[in-house]
């Protein structure tokens, strides 16, 4: 056979196989975007559910999920029926399980408490509670305003500052504010004049104490803004400085310094057997 028509009989071949493999990849592209995606159903919210609320069945529903389901989500509904909500849910919302409360620690505030921390609460009134701002969610400075306690050595120093006021915990998480978390038989949430805030067992202590023996004023921060400052505090005498007269300041004590005692020598006189002694100062002492 010749050569020639053997060199354009193999590129024809070649040139027809690519042709077909590119035929196929479209064709096989366009069947598989025809095709339904698989789809995963997923437990979700049949209504809104509010916060610190206790899960049943007629809160559920299912919805079916395309592709990649997300992370924790919930597939049966008996693995939430019962649970506390930690976060407000929506209708819609595939119910994810840190959303949820341990199973077995009901709903409410308590539900809502992490590990190894604590719900205190704090009595407010408009003024205290920034004027109905603090909502929970929102983060919070406490202030703490009173005279210190008075000891001897203190005394005089207290009269002249007079009452004080310091930042005694920063970035401290509201729960809940101005109301509870659980509605009542028609729905309606229940005012309270107090604002419980998410602290350590120590700042509960701390929080319990300045709230018996002092004022607290509680002060509102950007939820992002996480960095606690230094407060030096200020008090009353430095709201008035320069009208008033300044601290008197303690006197030095006065040193007394006592001199040496003159260095001096003694003379043993002999005579015959009668020993006498008699002192005399040194050159330096007379001077």
């Amino acid at each position: 056979m010749n050569r020639r028509l053997l060199s354009i009989l193999l590129l024809a071949f070649v040139i027809a196989s690519a042709c077909g493999f590119l035929v196929w990849r479209l064709i096989s592209g366009r069947l598989s975007a025809s095709q339904p995606a698989a789809t995963t159903r997923v437990v979700a919210a049949a209504t809104d559910i509010k916060l610190g609320a206790v899960l049943n069945a007629t809160n559920l529903t299912t919805i079916e999920i395309s592709g990649a389901i997300p992370k924790g989500v919930i597939l049966k509904p008996e693995n939430a029926i019962g649970r506390g909500v930690l976060s407000d849910l929506y209708q819609g919302e595939p119910i994810l399980d840190n959303r949820l409360a341990a199973p077995g620690s009901g709903g409410g505030l308590a539900a809502t408490i992490p590990e190894g921390m604590r719900a205190t609460a704090v009595r407010v009134d408009d003024v205290v509670g920034v004027a109905g701002f603090v909502t929970p969610g929102m983060h919070v400075d406490v202030l703490i305003s009173g005279l210190p306690p008075s000891t001897p050595s203190n005394n005089d120093q207290i009269s002249q500052e007079g009452t004080l006021t310091e930042t005694l915990l920063q970035d401290i998480q509201v729960l809940s504010a101005g109301q509870d978390i659980q509605k009542d038989a028609e729905g309606k949430p229940h005012p309270v004049q107090v604002v419980n805030l998410l602290v350590s067992p120590e700042q509960a202590e701390t929080l319990s104490l300045a709230s018996n023996q002092t004022k607290i004023q509680l002060v509102l921060r950007n939820p992002l803004d996480t960095k606690i400052a230094v407060v030096p505090g200020t008090s009353m005498v430095n709201l008035f400085k320069g009208q008033i007269a300044a601290p008197v300041k303690p006197r030095p004590a006065t040193r007394v310094v006592r001199k040496a005692a003159p260095p001096s020598y003694s003379v043993e006189i002999f005579n015959g057997a009668k020993r006498s002694e008699q002192k005399f100062s040194s050159p330096e002492g007379q001077q």
